[in-house]
């Protein structure tokens, strides 16, 4: 199937305000009503608001209201050798029609084989055959959307043999070919480098970041692999690592201030705890970009 370029299907939108943002949980919604937070943007997971009414609906409309919004998919199953989901994609483009978000992300990842789908974000092999599907998944999901998508790169716990290219040749590819975005997750790429043995400044440095449109950050789980080495688990429940946070100015530097989600999904704290970081994140920012004010005057 042939998609339009996805110049011609897309409708530019007005993108995130390059400050630091927080995924919304419903744990914190009559806070943030009451208390109107000094915040930059929030971010829901789409499969949580995949349904006409109810009481999320109720309280993201009235948030929405005053706040930019970013829509993060984590059900499409964009490297699945299978085709996507139809129906999935018809109703996430309802969602996204329904509050008109600033950004829209998704994983490279596969959650589904045929009828199942699988609680997880699984790794794809990077050759030739994989990245075909991928662009053709990709093209499919923003001609349908008619907008242009962040694909984010993943946190790793093994490889595989079969892979011909690295991972950050990959999405340069990927990118190259479809016109989409990067969604920079910057624990994701200390997770991975960690696991595997390898540099994540260099990661970061070889991806394509004129293409970047928004940044993660998260906290991770440390555990042992069966050899003891260490492993790091993506487990979005705990505060932003010092080594994270460093690897971000890191990125910064090389990118400006741009757009930045805290992402918390297990052992939430309170709201003012994931503000916190939100401002922690804003502090480098403003930290970058007056060095880099500073370097130009010199």
């Amino acid at each position: 199937m042939a998609f339009k370029p996805v110049a011609a299907a897309t409708h530019p939108a007005p993108g995130l305000p390059a400050r630091g943002g927080v995924g919304l949980k419903p744990e914190h919604f009559r806070d943030i009503l009451a208390s109107a937070p000094d915040l930059g943007f929030f971010e829901i997971h789409a499969e949580n608001y995949m349904v006409d009414g109810g009481p999320f609906h109720h309280y993201l409309s009235r948030i929405r209201e005053n706040y930019p919004l970013s829509i993060h998919g984590v059900g499409l199953s964009i490297g699945s050798e299978s085709a996507l989901d139809e129906e999935h994609l018809n109703r996430l483009a309802r969602l996204l029609d329904r509050y008109q978000p600033e950004s829209f992300s998704e994983h490279l990842a596969w959650a589904s084989h045929g009828s199942v789908f699988l609680n997880d974000l699984l790794p794809v092999p990077y050759n030739a055959e994989t990245l075909a599907r991928v662009c053709m998944h990709v093209d499919q999901v923003q001609h349908r959307l008619k907008r242009r998508m962040l694909l984010e790169n993943p946190a790793t716990y093994v490889e595989f043999a079969s892979s011909t290219m690295s991972e950050t040749a990959f999405i340069a590819d990927v990118v190259k070919q479809t016109g989409c975005g990067l969604l920079l997750d910057v624990n994701n790429v200390y997770v991975a480098c960690v696991n595997h043995h390898r540099d994540p400044r260099a990661y970061i440095e070889a991806l394509p970041l004129d293409a970047v449109g928004q940044i993660h950050l998260a906290g991770f789980a440390r555990d042992t692999d069966v050899a003891g080495d260490t492993l790091l688990i993506d487990s979005h429940g705990a505060p932003v690592a010092q080594a994270v946070w460093e690897l971000y100015a890191f990125a910064l530097e090389r990118l400006g201030p741009t757009p930045t989600l805290i992402e918390r999904d297990n052992d939430i704290p309170s709201f003012p705890v994931l503000l916190a970081e939100a401002h922690q994140a804003e502090a480098i920012m403003a930290k970058v970009a007056a060095g880099r004010r500073c370097e130009a005057l010199a």
